[in-house]
């Protein structure tokens, strides 16, 4: 019979302290009223970005998809609203070298069926070749609506690492609300997860109680928009075959390593700029 041990807090690095209940409850009543003010100055600002102006787009331009060019009206899949993201692609790359954190982000929008009962439709664009992404996703098991927007300018094509939402008038389309770096945050229901526990997301520049582990230092190119110094937070987007977070040779985009089949490989093999 296993037993636990008498505190068992002291063999956890940096542990909360130890204390009763009611102890315990006074101080998340007290949190608790920093939370409600916290959300509802997020409520404040939804209602500003309700008030936002648009912009006109052209609804007519082709984007590229399994059934080949359509217009980017048909996006919309006869809805009013379109949220879209837009993926960053590296040209001839292969899977385990495209975007770690494009593909965190979509990886947890896998499924669109609320906002479709909200009358919100949902898409990926990116800048890579129809055939280059019609095998990423074939490989990757994604079922989102998927379009290369390869040549097209700002706000539909251009550069990538947005969320952005349109609304549509008829056979007119608007740009409504775009946004970069933390902003995609709301794409991945892990980031509040781990916001909600006591070791938080383990990044460098997260504010820590003494004691506890210290956060992982940031990594790779320097990504406006995300925290830490140097570069990019989110250390965990790469791991290895055995799950253990690593942005060495043998690594890939986390969730690569639940798709069948799929194997260490030598190299990123990456060509190009990431756009």
């Amino acid at each position: 019979m296993t037993t636990a041990p008498d505190d068992p807090a002291a063999e956890l690095p940096g542990a909360p302290p130890v204390v009763d209940l009611a102890t315990w409850q006074a101080a998340r009543d007290e949190l608790l009223v920093r939370e409600k003010a916290h959300t509802r100055q997020g409520d404040a600002l939804a209602a500003a970005r309700r008030r936002l102006p648009m912009v006109e787009v052209d609804g007519t331009v082709e984007v590229v998809g399994p059934e080949g060019p359509v217009p980017f009206l048909d996006l919309f899949q006869g809805r009013r609203e379109l949220v879209v993201y837009q993926h960053m692609w590296y040209d001839g790359a292969p899977h385990q070298g495209q975007c770690e954190g494009c593909t965190d982000a979509v990886w947890h929008m896998k499924d669109a069926v609320y906002l479709n009962a909200r009358g919100v439709s949902f898409a990926v664009l990116t800048t890579g070749s129809w055939e280059e992404v019609a095998a990423y996703t074939a490989f990757m098991g994604y079922t989102q609506p998927w379009y290369s927007v390869r040549g097209l300018d700002a706000p539909i094509g251009g550069g990538m690492g947005h969320l952005a939402c349109f609304l549509r008038d008829g056979e007119r389309a608007f740009l409504t609300y775009s946004t970069i770096g933390r902003g995609i945050e709301p794409a991945n229901g892990s980031f509040g997860l781990l916001d909600l526990t006591p070791y938080g997301r383990g990044e460098a520049w997260e504010d820590r109680p003494e004691g506890r582990p210290e956060g992982r230092p940031a990594i790779g190119s320097v990504r406006e928009g995300y925290p830490g110094e140097g570069g990019q937070a989110c250390w965990y987007w790469r791991t290895d075959a055995d799950g253990t977070a690593s942005w060495g040779e043998a690594s890939r985009p986390t969730p690569q390593w639940t798709r069948p089949g799929v194997t260490p490989e030598k190299t990123l093999g990456r060509s190009g700029d990431c756009s």
